[in-house]
């Protein structure tokens, strides 16, 4: 007797890495595609995709609207973690931060 799961064998499904962190901006915030430069208390939302590239997403935190961080998304030839440290730091200095570019890290 055949084992049900040996007919049909699980999917391999890719998961997306994601890193999210609160982060509050500095003077002259960061600039988002959606709304222009956000202030105060912020999230930033990283998440690994499809194709090599980094999505950086911010909110006001804890509401409920996500925006996208400028230049994002962007390819990563390494470490996606190391960029969204590099996006909070950015975040974290402000003069309208934008998404960090994979070369600057």
């Amino acid at each position: 007797m055949t084992d049900p799961e040996d007919r049909h064998p699980p999917r391999q499904q890719q998961q997306q890495q994601q890193w999210q962190d609160q982060v509050p901006a500095g003077p002259g915030g960061a600039m988002t595609d959606e709304v222009g430069v956000i202030t105060g208390p912020l999230t930033l939302r990283t998440t690994a995709v499809a194709g090599g590239l980094v999505r950086f997403d911010v909110q006001y935190t804890d509401a409920d609207e996500w925006y996208t961080l400028t230049g994002s998304p962007l390819p990563h030839h390494g470490d996606p973690a190391a960029l969204h440290a590099a996006a909070l730091g950015a975040i974290r200095a402000g003069h309208a931060a934008e998404a960090p570019r994979s070369g600057a890290v």
